[in-house]
């Protein structure tokens, strides 16, 4: 197992093996290793540590500066509930950042406060070569050297490994996640191939500009009626198809799959399994996902059908005992906790597994959390709908 898509090379890390034996080691300080790390704390678990390869908040500091939240922050914490884009218990970022869908960067710089406010201890600008397990104590080899732990909370995310495959000539698009601000590409047509929220973030922006998009899509997330925003748009979409530059400047084709892209001449053609095709002087933009980074620790976990880590009812493998998964990689059953006020609530199973393990009396956090919505132990109740309300 490697934690980066470049393999391991010996000259690139340090010799240097760091002493001190950790309770658990969080890989990944975005919005799922920040929150599970002020969950530890919260748990009375005061020996860990959270390592990223960037910075505090970096895969939300990389966004298209004009990307926003689909989901809206609120600062209900006075009636009992969390605001949807909080990942901690009593912590609202409309309340501190005035701003009801934040950016990347302002998300970003959220987490950073965050991380400064509950003194979470921080191994930033260290990147994870591969993790090891022996005699019972995780080696977790960073080129700052290697770190010991009791438990690892993998919560690398997803952001940073955009998916660039399903049709030929894929490898000829640009994914919307490289794009540093819609406003500066060139052009005034383009081609969208994606129909999630990505997409329509991107063809929104774009036709705000006077751009003619023609989007893609090989379902109809636009058209389906689950409340769930999992597999249809968020609300924060459909209001923003609704804007007259979109309705003027934007085509949607449902349930049409790309066969191929081709570029001949400086001119993109994307051909689709019915064989139309359309050409653009400007290059395909992809909104197709991403990979998520459970695949990098995928020996440590058994494999789901659909690919995703197979989990004990604490969040944890079931076959290497002390590895645990945090954020949008979470599955149980049908249940998807793709979004932050979905995993979130796993932080409070994770913390209490590990703050139990090690003697620490849990029940005073469990009522805490569970009181915040922040602890999930009960799934056997749950739709799918369930989790989104």
């Amino acid at each position: 197992m490697t934690a980066t898509q470049e393999p391991l090379q010996q000259d690139d890390v340090s010799d240097v093996t760091h002493s001190e034996l950790h309770d658990a080691i969080i890989v990944g300080a975005g919005a799922a290793g920040v929150g599970v790390a002020i969950a530890l704390s919260h748990a009375g678990v005061e020996n860990f540590l959270l390592i990223d390869r960037k910075e505090v908040g970096s895969s939300f500091e990389s966004w298209p500066d004009e990307t926003r939240f689909i989901t809206p922050s609120f600062p209900s914490n006075s009636i009992g509930m969390l605001d949807l884009n909080s990942i901690a218990v009593g912590v609202s970022p409309a309340f501190s950042m005035r701003v009801e869908h934040p950016t990347g960067s302002e998300f970003a710089k959220h987490l950073q406060d965050l991380a400064s406010f509950f003194e979470l201890p921080l191994q930033e600008n260290t990147d994870v070569k591969s993790i090891e397990k022996k005699d019972g104590i995780f080696h977790v080899v960073t080129d700052e050297g290697t770190f010991i732990s009791n438990n690892v909370i993998w919560a690398a995310g997803e952001y940073q490994y955009p998916q660039m495959r399903g049709f030929t000539g894929s490898e000829l698009c640009r994914h919307t996640s490289t794009v540093p601000n819609y406003g500066q590409l060139e052009g005034d047509d383009f081609l969208i191939i994606g129909g999630y929220e990505s997409g329509f973030d991107a063809a929104y922006h774009l036709a705000k500009r006077g751009c003619k998009v023609h989007l893609f899509d090989k379902e109809s997330p636009w058209n389906e009626e689950s409340s769930d925003p999992s597999v249809s748009l968020s609300t924060f979409s459909f209001e923003r198809m609704r804007d007259p530059t979109f309705e003027e400047n934007v085509k949607l084709f449902a349930q049409t799959p790309i066969r191929s892209v081709t570029l001949n001449d400086g001119i993109y053609e994307v051909t689709t399994a019915d064989f139309q095709t359309f050409q653009s002087k400007q290059q395909p933009l992809l909104a197709s996902g991403f990979d998520g980074s459970h695949r990098f620790v995928s020996d440590f976990f058994e494999q789901r059908d659909d690919g995703f880590p197979l989990l004990s009812d604490r969040d944890e493998s079931t076959i290497v005992p002390g590895m645990f998964l945090a954020g949008p990689s979470v599955r149980h059953g049908s249940l998807i906790f793709c979004f932050i006020f979905k995993y979130r609530q796993r932080f409070g199973i994770v913390a209490e597994a590990i703050a139990s393990s090690i003697g620490i009396p849990t029940d005073e956090f469990i009522d805490a959390y569970r009181s915040w919505g922040m602890y999930l132990d009960d799934l056997s109740c749950c739709g799918q709908e369930c989790l989104t309300c």
